[in-house]
């Protein structure tokens, strides 16, 4: 007659550790966990120009049209959201003197060819200030902080919303430290909203260079630094869609640039 065999210690615990992996083979290690939201991939390629050139593109975006009155947002849903006067209509579409456009995006979409750029390290700063994103519209470069504050006093939720980054979603108490972000992608427009406040919004144009800006009060923007060539610029609006226009740059005189948008 056999006797049952007893298992050691150490026999059972490596029976235990093989048991466990196997059942849990799908759950990832704390060494191969999925990276935080907006933390880069990889390391950017060394740069290898810089933006000092003489070219500047320069223009203005203008709305085709009478402009319609822009509405008024209601926020009294939130007693702590107490917006400075004037501050409470929508920001979707923007019209100022002389019919100038505001919150157009404007990148160099081509003509760069295989020229890098440094990543600045000074953060673009994105505030919740009145229960509304300031600004509504931003450019930052792909590796560039993005810095998320909350001037309120009211709680917010910072919910960007990417198709090609990474999606993140956090709340944001009132007087806590920004909270940096980064894009590890270029991607036009990334669109931010708070879950908390359905009326906030805000959208975030990531691009590979410095060469990009965002229309004035008075439908206006200006790019420098470019070196002389022909390039193909991009315009976006949220509500008015995007256009496309081939640019001259000779590096001697501003090129001009004219943008308009028709409500269709």
């Amino acid at each position: 007659m056999q006797r049952p065999v007893r298992l050691t210690t150490p026999m059972c615990v490596l029976t235990a550790v093989l048991a466990a992996a196997a059942c849990g083979g799908e759950g990832p290690s704390p060494a191969t966990s999925a990276p935080q939201a907006g933390t880069p991939a990889a390391a950017p390629a060394a740069p290898t120009d810089t933006a000092d050139g003489p070219g500047v593109i320069s223009g203005m975006a203008v709305f085709d049209g009478t402009a319609p009155k822009p509405g008024v947002v209601p926020m009294d849903a939130d007693p702590l959201c107490k917006p400075e006067p004037g501050a409470d209509t929508s920001e979707r579409l923007l019209v100022g003197p002389g019919n100038g456009l505001r919150n157009v995006f404007v990148y160099v979409k081509d003509g760069l060819g295989a020229r890098t750029y440094a990543v600045p390290t000074t953060p673009v700063v994105l505030d919740q200030k009145g229960c509304r994103y300031v600004p509504h519209v931003f450019g930052v470069q792909v590796g560039q902080p993005v810095s998320i504050s909350n001037s309120d006093p009211a709680l917010h939720n910072v919910h960007a919303v990417p198709k090609v980054n990474r999606e993140f979603n956090f709340s944001q108490s009132p007087k806590v430290p920004p909270a940096p972000r980064t894009f590890t992608a270029p991607e036009v427009m990334v669109s931010f909203r708070c879950d908390v406040h359905g009326w906030m919004n805000a959208f975030g144009g990531v691009v590979p260079h410095p060469f990009f800006a965002v229309t004035n009060e008075d439908g206006s923007f200006e790019i420098k630094g470019l070196p002389p060539g022909t390039y193909t610029i991009e315009a976006w609006h949220e509500q008015l869609g995007t256009q496309t226009q081939s640019v001259v740059v000779d590096g001697q005189t501003p090129a001009k640039v004219s943008l308009s948008f028709k409500q269709t």
